[in-house]
């Protein structure tokens, strides 16, 4: 038997044949009839051999062992946000290089090329320098292959193949399919620069995965909206709704309507008073975005907020506003009213190239007065047919259950977002005909700082428990014909809070991800919570997006400035009317243009900044220590003297003016709830908590102090101040106060 035993061992190593397997091999039938399946019976095998167990026991043992090694060489799905459908691994890697080439099936040249050049160039901005060629041809060892030939099983809308051998193959439904492909691509490129061979087949379970982001109350950069297109389509997130016009509670603003602020976002010209002052996009530039959005796979869908959240046309138009609901309500019993809302969304959808270039639009319909609901029903259907007659599918804020009434409201084409049961119960809007989207506000409305709804969603429940098919209480079938899909949204309810784009981001991010999952996955959860957030650390936002302004490095400190005025790791820096004085160890700022460029940008929640500084007299107001297009850190706030920082059009001070002509040691802390500041290693003061209080005394919002550190230039292009700096430390975690003490 050991002689059998050592004859075979080099075959199954070999072959990988199953304990089960050779002891068939080994013993004929007798051992087949004794064996399950499953090697449950071995045992019993063991006590018929009786003379022969040890070496049976050695031989099963062993080829156990050789099955498990045999399995492990087979590559596991690979961590993918929202997670592969199928995967089926094989053995090996694919070793991306440099010079991998981007190969398109001619036969779809004309919807393949333009994904292959975004690859490309997502790839060029992962690594600098690097320019992959992009041409037609036929699949090659090495290379990607794009095409729309569909191998073996059927494909749904948005569906890819996606084999890696000895090259990548991508196979789509359609050209939206590719793209999503090549962000699976960029996310595996993202973790590790070998891809693990196998074969992915990959499609969402929602036709509709999306986010709604409120412009209207707090303005976002148009940079903000393009990184977001591609942060969505990061995560295969394909639905961008822009809420383009709101206002905010006339309680916060004196009970006054002409005094509470409201918004349009986009320029008007048939209206020009209607476009907000404090910021707003051209059409122009609002068209570049959403075909920049059609190639990232993403639908811009906007929105135009009527008759409710309007008083941005009540202060535009006198006499469209309601004087019976306020003027945030648009007067429905005023021709004027449909004069200035059909002239605003003709702008807009007419002519051969509208500004709307998108398949739908929204017209809002969102919590207007229920007792004029007759009239609210006429002019929501007013709109739905007047939009539809420029070619547009129409979307509407669920509301008809709270504004029920004989007048009919056209059903056929139009969609639902059904954010509340009380405005609109799933199930009646459903036997209706309406489809739905599922934006339920229990789950998914964030409405940063204002102490109600979510500051942050609750991700582990959404994952574990949440899925499109469940809005409010209700759950519907995951496949029922009438839900398109889900969308979450951020509310910026409380104008002027303090909130910055930064802020916000930080609060959408982890949501993305995790909602990412479930509107491709559905209800499949691949891993636990815990597991699936730890690993989501790794995946970031996309090709040249870091948002949330992390550094990474070998440990905590991930930027020091040496007495020579170098940053350890990097390069030196680049200067201008700044100097490294020997005597001081200290680098010196001038005044006017002066500063050293830093190797970063600036760095987000939790961090550390530490350093040493000694102020000249006679510093300017605001003159800049620290800077950023974001934001400013300086030694003379808002000409109060005090230290003190910026952003977004905010301004704070600390209460400490750092004296002049001597050495003292600064650390600033700061993460999503405040900033604070020590003074030679002990607490000076932390900005948060704070509230802020109206004139009638009745009403308080949050006041956020955040700062997301400045690091672009240490000085400024223009204010720098007048002072010695060094020994800089930046962290990338929020030390404690011991850890400070002994900086």
């Amino acid at each position: 038997m050991a002689d059998t035993g050592q004859c075979f061992y080099p075959f199954v190593k070999t072959a990988g044949i199953s304990a089960r397997a050779m002891m068939i091999l080994l013993r004929g039938a007798q051992v087949e009839a004794a064996a399950g399946s499953d090697n449950s019976n071995m045992k019993m095998i063991i006590m018929k051999i009786k003379k022969r167990t040890l070496v049976l026991i050695l031989v099963v043992v062993g080829l156990a062992g050789l099955s498990e090694v045999s399995q492990a060489q087979t590559n596991p799905a690979p961590f993918i946000i929202p997670a592969l459908r199928q995967w089926q691994g094989g053995d090996g890697f694919f070793k991306w290089k440099p010079a991998t080439r981007l190969v398109v099936d001619p036969r779809y040249a004309k919807q393949l090329l333009p994904v292959a050049r975004l690859l490309a160039e997502d790839l060029a901005v992962m690594t600098p320098g690097t320019k992959l060629p992009v041409r037609t041809g036929q699949p090659q060892k090495g290379a990607v292959f794009f095409t729309l030939e569909v191998t073996g099983e059927a494909l749904p809308a948005e569906g890819y193949a996606l084999q890696i051998s000895d090259r990548i193959s991508i196979e789509a439904k359609d050209s939206v399919g590719a793209i999503w492909a090549t962000r699976t691509l960029l996310q595996l490129l993202a973790q590790q620069s070998s891809l693990p061979k196998g074969t992915a087949r990959d499609y969402p379970q929602s036709e509709v995965r999306g986010f709604v982001l409120d412009v209207g109350r707090k303005f976002f950069s148009l940079d903000f909206l393009k990184h977001y297109v591609k942060f969505m389509s990061y995560y295969k997130m394909n639905d961008f709704h822009i809420h383009l016009n709101d206002n905010g509670f006339k309680q916060f603003f004196g009970d006054n309507w002409d005094s509470t602020y409201s918004a349009f976002r986009l320029q008007n010209d048939r209206y020009p008073g209607l476009t907000a002052k404090d910021g707003s996009y051209t059409k122009k530039e609002f068209i570049d975005l959403q075909l920049m959005a059609q190639q990232y796979g993403v639908n811009i869908i906007p929105e135009i907020d009527v008759p409710a959240h309007s008083l941005a046309f009540s202060k535009a138009v006198p006499g469209v506003g309601s004087k019976q609901y306020g003027m945030d309500h648009l007067d429905l019993d005023n021709p004027l009213t449909y004069e200035v809302i059909d002239n605003v969304f003709r702008e807009y959808l007419q002519g051969p190239n509208p500004v709307f270039i998108g398949r739908e639009v929204h017209i809002g319909t969102d919590e207007y007065a229920k007792k004029d609901a007759e009239k609210f029903r006429k002019f929501a259907d007013h709109y739905i047919r007047f939009v539809e007659g420029f070619g547009k599918k129409v979307r509407m804020w669920g509301s008809l259950t709270h504004a029920q009434g004989t007048t009919p409201v056209k059903v056929e084409g139009v969609t639902m977002n059904l954010w509340y049961n009380g405005y609109a119960e799933p199930k009646d809007m459903f036997a209706l005909g309406y489809k739905g989207i599922s934006t339920p506000d229990g789950w998914l409305y964030i409405v940063p700082a204002a102490g109600y709804y979510y500051d942050y969603l609750n991700v582990k429940r959404l994952y574990e428990e949440w899925t499109p098919n469940r809005i409010g209480k209700e759950t519907f079938d995951e496949n029922y014909p009438l839900l398109r899909g889900g969308s979450f949204a951020v509310w910026n309810d409380h104008v002027g809070n303090g909130i910055t784009e930064k802020d916000v981001h930080h609060r959408v991010f982890p949501a993305m991800q995790v909602l990412s999952q479930k509107m491709w996955g559905g209800s499949v959860k691949p891993m636990a919570y815990v597991d699936f957030a730890a690993r989501a650390q790794q995946v970031g936002e996309g090709p040249g997006l870091n948002m949330l302004g992390r550094i990474r490095a070998k440990d905590s400190l991930v930027l020091a400035m040496d007495a020579g005025g170098h940053f350890k790791g990097h390069r030196k820096p680049a200067a201008v009317n700044a100097s490294f004085d020997k005597n001081e160890k200290a680098l010196g700022l001038k005044g006017g243009e002066s500063f050293v460029a830093s190797p970063f940008p600036g760095i987000g929640y939790g961090y550390t900044v530490s350093f040493a500084i000694k102020p000249e007299s006679g510093n300017a107001p605001n003159s800049v220590l620290f800077g950023s297009e974001d934001a400013v850190v300086t030694l003379n706030q808002q000409g109060t003297g005090k230290l003190g920082f910026s952003r977004e059009g905010y301004h704070y001070n600390f209460d400490y003016t750092v004296p002049v002509n001597e050495w003292t040691n600064l650390t600033i802390k700061g993460n999503n709830k405040g900033t604070a500041l020590y003074v030679n290693g002990v607490l000076k003061e932390k900005l948060e908590g704070a509230k802020r209080t109206f004139p009638n005394g009745k009403h308080t919002t949050a006041k956020v102090q955040t700062l997301f550190f400045p690091l672009q230039f240490i000085g400024d292009k223009k204010n720098a101040a007048k002072a010695w700096i060094r020994d800089l430390k930046v962290f990338n975690v929020e030390l404690s106060d011991d850890a400070i003490r002994e900086l």
